[in-house]
């Protein structure tokens, strides 16, 4: 852990990515093609947690008309939770819903003139596996097994992290713009109050620590948190407006944005 109170710029480029795609039917979230001005990655929906074919594949489109990089984000089957609540499920079942997750993306992405770049897990599933040994073999079997080329998009010092490695596949580890971080250096539950930042000043000062491999956690202290994206989550209220601000802040401190993938 280390408790400094300065802020001092060390990296040159950043990737920021977005949770986008995740309208279906009748159900807008967010506002992916204006947030798209901001980030260099586009983590899409795949379906099982939000998303349907029409609105993936428009995201898809208006992400390559961007120039921003596509990746997959498959969740549990969970429509209903938003993809955000723990779901037990099998290991070599979960292989099989990732796998039919990417190549769901990897149909519609090629549809609309672009490529899966990377695999980011979403919500729930992507908390567990932080921590859920099984499950976090499970994601990492299911990209090894069907786009070993691909990065998966991780929390540092998770087993997810050490599933892909060991799987052979590259990882590229991720912080967050808009969360609080626990002493431990990991995400406040949504469950708690004050998870969610909303203050932009706040949430400049906490994206310009990351660059220097730093956080303040709810605690005061300062913990290090290494990582080559940062996440501003699209369906946060304000979130387009936000990544505005965390682009024109970054650039103003000479860090190019540029997708990792």
């Amino acid at each position: 852990m280390q408790h400094t109170d300065e802020t001092e710029i060390t990296m040159a480029t950043i990737d920021l990515n977005s949770d986008v795609g995740e309208s279906f039917g009748n159900w807008t979230f967010g506002d992916d093609a204006a947030i798209f001005a901001s980030v260099s990655s586009a983590n899409v929906a795949c379906g099982f947690h939000a998303g349907d074919p029409r609105q993936i594949r428009a995201t898809c489109e208006a992400a390559a008309a961007a120039g921003v990089t596509v990746g997959a984000h498959p969740g549990y089957r969970d429509l209903a939770g938003f993809g955000r609540r723990f779901m037990d499920v099998p290991a070599s079942e979960l292989t099989d819903e990732v796998i039919y997750q990417i190549g769901a993306l990897q149909g519609l992405a090629r549809a609309a003139g672009t490529e899966v770049r990377y695999v980011k897990p979403h919500g729930a599933l992507y908390n567990a596996i932080v921590h859920h040994e099984a499950q976090a073999k499970a994601v990492a079997k299911a990209v090894a097994e069907v786009a070993p080329s691909l990065p998966l998009l991780v929390l540092p010092d998770s087993e997810i992290r050490r599933a892909a490695e060991s799987a052979g596949l590259r990882t590229v580890t991720e912080a967050f713009a808009d969360r609080a971080y626990t002493p431990e250096g990991r995400l406040v539950s949504r469950r708690e109050p004050g998870s969610v930042l909303h203050d932009l000043d706040e949430i400049v000062e906490h994206v310009l620590r990351l660059l220097d491999g730093k956080v303040r956690a709810v605690d005061g202290s300062h913990v290090i948190v290494a990582a080559d994206s940062i996440c501003v989550h699209g369906d946060t209220p304000g979130a387009v407006a936000m990544a505005a601000r965390i682009r024109a802040a970054l650039t103003d401190a000479g860090v190019e944005i540029k997708s990792f993938a």
